[in-house]
């Protein structure tokens, strides 16, 4: 392994992280909190830090597919460690497990707070707290590749470790331009969603803090009740741009470049809306009954579907309240997910669509034996070694989940909170049911279960495999294995 690129890649990390925590030290300023000087003493600590494990180019910049897994979970574990300090050193979460817990649930862009009021943060905290969803929602190494130039052939080891799908390409020759592009989408985007919120009386800070919290799908925001005392047109506002940030960023590249039929061709996105639609039409008639207005039922019932189904985990009601058939639907999709290479979580749409032809491919090949079929995607075939990374994926996740359901359950809180709460917070969601509903939090639970779904939300958020390489002996193995032959 090359571990000097490890550690020179880490160190770019920590100085973009302290340059980012120069925006917060900045709200403090013009807010004038003395909260502001220990954003800005981080920032010039992690600068200094970041200098002195990167200072030095490696000579050999080359690294694969197992040196971007390690370096993407560890990028992604330091970022969270040194990104809760200023939520601890201020005492405004006392815990620097809390603190800890609440910064990963930031940059995975899961949601899940330990927080029982977040109002009462002072704005610096708030905008950083909402700011590692946007940062955490791209990925901060896709942004290090937008900025920083790295060997050519190594760059898409880093870019499918950390993009959330079963597949990454690069959109355009460059690896270095495919980044930029991405992020430009995103920027835009999120701009969009400003101006938006702000035509609807929202307040400067609260849109932008918002429109953080909708563009990297994380759910945090800066009101106690998320956006359920919100006008029906911001609510309106936030379920169309959740479901914007849940689709594939290609899509958006081949409309940018007029490659129309190749963005009308890519059946993820309509499997996706699909889905969206029929999950929202079956929840407004299952709590019409209970709200007796129609219109208030589709704007509820589409609102809490794109929030869960693009795991951003915003809520503009108690869907906990709701009807048994509703919250099932909603424990469904999200697992399901939002598409591949969008900010969303989940399992991915594309998954789904890739397991369920394989059972297809699988039951015709019972009725005709020797028939020869393919799996396609977008008119194209699906390579066996996809198939294969797909099915592997299924169990693993699921040998995870049932895991971490084990452990979170000795905390006696109940079967449902505790399989919510771990689907929650491995499709880095947020909000589960129960005890982990829209109007709870994850204060109550033991540090055994914390330290569970802290692993769970990396794991969810780095398509499971970084994580797991990190528990791998053989990767730290740095003798050469000799066999016996070549003896």
């Amino acid at each position: 392994m090359n571990a000097y690129m490890v550690f020179y890649i880490l160190g770019q990390v920590l100085r973009l992280e302290g340059v980012f925590m120069l925006l917060p030290a900045l709200t403090g300023l013009i807010y004038h909190e003395e909260q502001g000087w220990i954003f800005l003493i981080m920032a010039a600590s992690l600068f200094i830090l970041g200098y002195m494990l990167s200072f030095r180019r490696p000579k050999d910049t080359t690294f694969y597919l197992k040196e971007g897994c390690v370096i993407t979970a560890l990028s992604w574990v330091f970022m969270s460690f040194f990104g809760a300090l200023p939520f601890f050193i201020s005492g405004e979460i006392p815990s620097l497990l809390d603190a800890f817990f609440e910064t990963v649930s930031g940059f995975t862009t899961t949601g899940a707070s330990i927080l029982h009021d977040p109002e009462v943060l002072c704005h610096a905290t708030q905008f950083w707290r909402c700011f590692t969803h946007w940062i955490g929602g791209m990925g901060v190494l896709v942004f290090l590749l937008a900025i920083i130039p790295m060997s050519g052939g190594s760059n898409i080891n880093l870019m499918r470790a950390e993009s959330p799908g079963p597949s990454v390409g690069k959109l355009v020759p460059k690896m270095r331009t495919t980044a930029a592009l991405l992020y430009l989408i995103y920027f835009f985007l999120t701009s969009l969603e400003v101006l938006f919120l702000i035509c609807g009386k929202m307040p400067l800070f609260d849109s932008i803090c918002t429109s953080f919290a909708t563009a990297g799908t994380g759910g945090f925001g800066v009101y106690k009740d998320s956006l359920a005392s919100q006008t029906p047109y911001i609510q309106w506002v936030a379920t169309i741009f959740m479901l914007l940030f849940g689709v594939n960023f290609n899509f958006y590249f081949f409309l940018l470049y007029r490659h129309i039929r190749k963005a009308l061709k890519m059946t993820e996105i309509r499997a996706y809306f699909a889905v969206v639609f029929m999950s929202t039409a079956i929840i407004t008639i299952n709590i019409y009954h209970q709200i007796q207005n129609i219109s208030v039922a589709i704007r509820h019932a589409g609102f809490q579907v794109a929030s869960i189904i693009t795991t951003t985990g915003f809520a503009s009601a108690n869907f906990d309240d709701w009807p048994e058939p509703s919250r099932v639907i909603l424990v469904i999709l999200m697992f399901i997910g939002a598409c591949a290479g969008s900010t969303g979580g989940g399992i991915k749409v594309s998954r789904f669509m890739i397991l369920i032809r394989s059972i297809k491919k699988e039951l015709k090949s019972y009725v005709y034996p020797k028939s020869v079929s393919k799996i396609t995607m977008d008119g194209s075939p699906v390579e066996h070694e996809i198939v294969r990374s797909v099915n592997v994926y299924f169990i693993t996740f699921f040998l995870i989940f049932t895991a971490s359901v084990f452990i979170v359950s000795f905390d006696n809180k109940g079967l449902i909170t505790s399989f919510t709460a771990v689907a929650a917070t491995i499709n880095n969601i947020g909000p589960g049911l129960e005890l982990a509903g829209p109007t709870q939090n994850y204060a109550s639970f033991s540090t055994a279960a914390k330290f569970t779904m802290i692993f769970d939300m990396l794991a969810g958020r780095l398509e499971l495999f970084p994580m797991l390489m990190l528990f791998n002996p053989k990767l730290y193995v740095t003798k050469p294995l000799i066999s016996r032959k070549a003896k």
